[in-house]
């Protein structure tokens, strides 16, 4: 009776800052890591003495992180008591518990929801476990003495348990908890413990969802588990954030505008005292407003993603530090912003004209983007001797220079901020990265800083920005874009990841 589902990270590839205000957008591909959600029953059968019971047993279980708590969760308040002594709390699983079961009640009849509450009498056993790309294991593998490769993160166990960064003397942690890579795990974590309970308890039947943005009738059972998502992650995070990384952990890759903040107005009001189940049941009705569209890479393009080695930004004071600028210089700030703007649209523009050209004339696109594979980008128009050629090699080269502006406009905006959006050591590597043989683009993913970078190549050309990156000290992650979203699994992750893993040697 077990339900599995899991929800992907995310690499925001244009929009970085400006998809916190509607009406911009940003490009955010879904990547094949992954978090997963395991939802049982606590106990085979409902005690004969569970009729009285006002409270059911939740256990939360991070193996990972060699992690177990339990819980009580009042039937009146809906509300979670933890009675674990570890002093560890999840505020984003025990949100998403707790919403999810009041949208089953908001949403249920008198009859449901007798079902619902002898379904929660015998407990929720719920298990999270995420993809080891989340995380930075970059560390362990310096420390085994083994190469800076892909190769080298594959021969790691899948879901590998995760170290903590070393507190310092004074008992002050510098880093956070965990090295993380920047994929938003929160966000997938969130979705995926959401989209299980929704499905577990009836709410919702992801069965017959394809994980991806279709119009179809499905729509409205994503559209739930988004709107659900999306509330226990902001209020987990004690802020209302543009939203994109649960929105792609839901509908998968796309290019998305953000809901207007006031939809969450009822849920922040929430410790004032109203009931979960009305919070849930406005929240539920409320007029969401965010736009997405479908949208994934190009035919023959890759997605990857390097890791420098000098772990995690914190994006919260590189946001602040942004919000500060533009109160301070509103005339310069609204002006690097309306070319950022008009920088990213081009880029999307040229994007979708190639996947129309790969479909229009298959043949022609295939052999420009082999032969541009294997030529660095300035011999490029040397491939343009017809125009159905000329069309390719004239988007591939628009999509590059679109990349370059928003490069350039994102560094002003950094310079101006005094925050380190694209570092000088990530400038290095991202102009060394553009100019190598059959590499569209390069840049720092979301907010910038130090956490990761880029690239997208064309072709079979990823390889060789492999070995180049890894003698740069950069390590290639094993992550690539998946434009899934949510899916429901046929069973635990761990009985599968075996073969998974050993087959994700051959890396491009």
């Amino acid at each position: 009776m077990a339900v599995v589902a899991s929800a992907p990270g995310k690499v925001l590839m244009t929009g970085g800052y400006l998809v916190l205000e509607r009406p911009n957008a940003g490009i955010v591909l879904s990547t094949n890591a992954r978090f997963y959600a395991i939802v049982k029953p606590l106990y085979e059968e409902i005690k004969p003495e569970s009729w009285a019971w006002v409270w059911a047993d939740v256990k939360l279980t991070s193996p990972q992180m060699a992690r177990e708590t339990m819980y009580k969760m009042s039937l009146k308040h809906l509300t979670l008591q933890c009675v674990s002594s570890s002093a560890s709390r999840n505020p984003f699983v025990e949100y998403a518990v707790q919403y999810t079961v009041a949208a089953a009640y908001a949403t249920f009849d008198k009859n449901k929801q007798d079902t619902l509450h002898k379904l929660l009498l015998r407990g929720l056993d719920i298990t999270i476990l995420g993809c080891n790309e989340f995380y930075s294991y970059r560390d362990q593998i310096e420390a085994q003495g083994l190469p800076l490769t892909p190769e080298s993160l594959a021969s790691l166990p899948p879901f590998a348990s995760i170290t903590f960064n070393a507190e310092e003397s004074s008992g002050q942690t510098c880093k956070p908890e965990v090295a993380k890579t920047g994929l938003g795990s929160s966000a997938a974590m969130t979705t995926a413990v959401v989209s299980a309970l929704l499905h577990y308890l009836g709410v919702v039947n992801l069965s017959s969802t394809k994980g991806q943005i279709e119009e179809n009738k499905d729509a409205g059972e994503l559209d739930i588990v988004h709107v659900i998502a999306q509330t226990a992650h902001c209020i987990a995070q004690g802020k209302v954030g543009s939203g994109f990384d649960v929105s792609s952990a839901v509908y998968g890759s796309q290019r998305y505008v953000r809901f207007s903040p006031e939809v969450l107005s009822s849920a922040q009001g929430a410790s004032e005292g109203m009931i979960i189940e009305e919070v849930i049941s406005n929240v539920l009705k409320a007029n969401w407003d965010h736009e997405i569209t479908k949208f994934s890479l190009p035919p023959m393009m890759t997605l990857l993603l390097g890791e420098p080695g000098t772990g995690g930004s914190s994006t919260p004071s590189m946001v602040g530090a942004v919000k500060k600028w533009q109160k301070s210089d509103p005339e310069k700030s609204l002006e690097t912003w309306k070319k950022l703007s008009e920088a990213n649209s081009t880029l999307e523009l040229h994007l979708n004209t190639l996947s129309k050209l790969a479909e229009k004339n298959n043949g022609v696109y295939t052999s420009v983007i082999n032969s541009c594979s294997n030529l660095i980008p300035e011999k490029w128009n040397e491939m343009a001797n017809d125009p159905s050629q000329a069309e390719v090699v004239g988007a591939l080269l628009g999509a590059r220079d679109a990349m370059l502006g928003i490069r350039f406009n994102m560094r002003r905006m950094g310079e101006a901020a005094g925050i380190p959006i694209e570092p000088e050591s990530q400038t290095r590597l991202l102009d060394t990265t553009m100019n190598m043989e059959g590499v569209l683009l390069a840049g720092v993913p979301g907010a910038g800083g130090f956490d990761a970078v880029f690239a997208v190549t064309l072709g079979a050309s990823g390889n060789n920005v492999i070995k180049a990156w890894s003698s740069l000290n950069v390590l290639s992650l094993l992550v690539r874009e998946d434009p899934r979203g949510v899916c429901l699994e046929n069973n635990d992750p761990r009985t599968t990841e075996i073969t998974s893993s050993v087959s994700s040697l051959q890396i491009v």
